[in-house]
């Protein structure tokens, strides 16, 4: 028996990351690159359909991707962590520089805000 997909295709990594630099959108790192997602998929995947869309990821290096974990309220702050029920595309996302997006399934980021924090 085939084991189930349960992570973005590759299309969807290779948007992500090109719509991130390449580059950690916590620090602004670009060695160890990995997809992280927003909303959590639980253990064995979920079967919603956008969890695995491109304003549900990501790109985090290693160590902020563990980071996001260990620091939940602020992850939340910036919309690097999702709670459900709330839909990723919903909320803002801060990058390393300040500056905030709304995020799409197509790949793009949309409504930048003025970061003033």
């Amino acid at each position: 028996m085939a084991r189930r997909r349960t992570g973005p295709t590759d299309v969807v990594k290779a948007m992500v990351y090109e719509r991130d630099g390449c580059a950690c959108v916590r620090c602004g790192g670009r060695q160890d690159l990995t997809i992280h997602h927003r909303v959590n998929r639980g253990m064995g995947g979920a079967r919603e359909p956008w969890i695995n869309q491109a304003d549900n990821l990501l790109t985090a290096c290693t160590r902020c991707n563990g980071w996001f974990e260990d620091n939940p309220r602020q992850s939340y702050e910036a919309g690097w962590k999702v709670r459900r029920p709330e839909l990723p595309g919903k909320v803002l996302v801060r990058y390393s520089d300040g500056s905030e997006y709304r995020l799409t399934p197509d790949g793009v980021r949309a409504t930048t805000v003025a970061a003033d924090r």
